[in-house]
């Protein structure tokens, strides 16, 4: 939980205009970690095999929410 919601932070910090809110929702299935916007889900840590790394994540949110934003650091692979 708290990688969830270092990742929440970090994304409220980074959308404050484009997003209203991040949900944090515990899973009855341990591991399960999924990351959805408008809900169009971006990230699965079983499909994928891991977490994400927090620029790749902006990257995600940003590509759905506002895809002309820069981001600055966060946009160098």
């Amino acid at each position: 939980m708290l990688r969830s919601a270092y990742f929440a932070q970090e994304l409220l910090t980074t959308f404050t205009d484009e997003l209203n809110g991040v949900m944090l929702k515990p899973s009855e299935t341990g591991g399960t970690f999924l990351i959805s916007v408008e809900g169009e889900l971006i990230f699965d840590r079983k499909t994928a095999g891991r977490f994400p790394e927090i620029k790749e994540l902006k990257r995600l949110v940003r590509d759905v929410v506002n895809p002309a934003m820069p981001l600055g650091h966060s946009d160098v692979k």
